[in-house]
């Protein structure tokens, strides 16, 4: 004789399965979780480093070689041995820290005053037609001139020194940042517009919570090139309207023939520009576009 069941038991008996873990069980839906072997392995990164040194290393033996079979004299080109002398030298004497601090600082004000001032504007050509429309012929007759092609009227305008030196770096990067700013904001969605206009997002907040963030993918990638820009203006500029930095040391040299401490001068350039870009923009503009990458575009 069956005992009749209680309404407890036969709502558990009807009722849908929570998903609770059964005893000694598994969830039900959960899956195992594999391993990933992704780029961010140890071993990853140094066969990375190692594939990204491999072609400054092959430079450097073909520097030895060609060197020791040509014999030219210092002052024509250095050996590998004088150049790393003169990088002592510059280290010892502290001339190196005061000519690094003085580029960096010119760099970092001019990066600084570019972004404030290009992402703005980009944004804005990029959400208004008829603005795109006015500024796109200043935009490209601007972007054909080199930023160092306005360092003799920087120098007229603000003279010899630092305030020359950022506008050349304000110059650079202000283009590369605008149009980029402006190619981002055109590449996010109009339905994800039209809802944010549709709930009547007030102006401010459609630029912080829709606009740069679906137009920062492109932003980022116009800051790495702008930057890039940037720092060759730095150099330029340096050389000319100057008393010091990177470009002043490089250009000193020159003319006292010491043209060790001249490719001591641009190894540092580029390794520090290598640094740059291989430790912060790269990692950053990775970063950006996995985080806020849209697909799609306006129609």
């Amino acid at each position: 004789m069956t005992t009749p069941r209680t309404e407890k038991q036969a709502t558990a008996a009807t009722a849908p399965s929570t998903g609770r873990p059964r005893p000694g069980g598994r969830p039900p839906g959960q899956q195992r979780k594999r391993k990933k072997g992704g780029s961010n392995t140890p071993a990853a990164r140094a066969v990375s480093a190692l594939w990204f040194l491999t072609p400054l290393a092959l430079l450097v033996v073909v520097w030895l070689v060609v060197v020791a079979i040509t014999d030219p004299p210092l002052r024509v080109f250095p050996q590998v041995g004088d150049v790393l002398s003169a990088l002592g030298d510059m280290w010892s004497s502290g001339e190196l820290f005061d000519h690094l601090g003085a580029s960096l600082r010119r760099m970092g004000i001019g990066a600084a005053i570019a972004i404030l001032t290009a992402l703005p504007f980009g944004i804005a050509l990029g959400s208004s037609a008829a603005l795109s429309a006015f500024f796109s012929p200043l935009l490209r007759f601007s972007v054909a001139l080199a930023g160092i092609a306005w360092i003799p009227v920087a120098t007229l305008w603000f003279g010899y020194g630092d305030k020359a030196v950022i506008f050349i770096v304000w110059n650079a990067m202000f283009f590369a940042i605008t149009y980029n700013a402006m190619l981002g904001v055109r590449q996010i969605p109009t339905q994800l517009l039209r809802a944010a206009r549709s709930m009547g997002t007030s102006r401010l907040r459609m630029f912080w919570e829709v606009l740069l963030p679906g137009a920062l993918p492109s932003v980022v990638t116009g800051l790495r090139v702008g930057l890039g820009y940037g720092w060759r203006g730095l150099v330029a500029a340096e050389i000319i309207a100057s008393n010091a930095g990177l470009g002043y040391a490089l250009f000193q040299a020159q003319k006292y023939f010491q043209t060790d401490v001249i490719i001591a001068s641009m190894v540092i350039i580029g390794v520090l520009w290598l640094l740059m870009d291989r430790l912060m923009l790269a990692p950053l503009e990775k970063r950006t576009v996995e985080r806020w990458g849209m697909t799609g575009g306006r129609g």
